[in-house]
């Protein structure tokens, strides 16, 4: 018998956790629905949009963390992506723009997926997508 699969939540690894939810909920409306307690400054918080959870944990305590995120780990986060499905991928996008976000223009992969690529506060891809037609 396979094992019953009823939902996934990746955990990314961040490096101001204030700026992340600024992002996430803020912005692309996730919904806090759990944390470590801290508020805005938790160590670990757990999101969800729709039928969707994200989970977000700072990659160094506060006495550890140094001035400026390190750029080696940085630059792994780009092999990262993390696919959200979006029935109206034009919307997000105008909507992206009005709140300031750099994104490039939705488009019609060859697969049959219209898509929205952009990254977060810490370099993670995140693509808005949904099938063609």
């Amino acid at each position: 018998m396979a094992i019953e699969i009823l939902g996934m939540a990746p955990l990314l690894s961040v490096f101001d956790m204030p700026t992340s939810l600024r992002f996430y909920r803020d912005t692309l409306g996730f919904t806090v629905v759990q944390d470590s307690g801290q508020g805005d400054k938790s160590g670990w918080v757990m999101l969800r949009a729709g039928d969707s959870t994200l989970m977000l944990n700072t990659a160094y305590d506060n006495d550890d963390r140094p001035d400026a995120p390190d750029a080696i780990n940085l630059a792994a986060h780009h092999d990262t992506c993390i696919y959200f499905g979006c029935p109206d991928v034009d919307s997000a996008y105008e909507y992206l723009r009005e709140k300031g976000i750099a994104a490039d223009p939705p488009e019609n992969a060859p697969y049959g997926m219209k898509q929205l690529y952009l990254h977060d506060p810490d370099g993670y891809n995140i693509c808005f997508q949904w099938p063609v037609g």
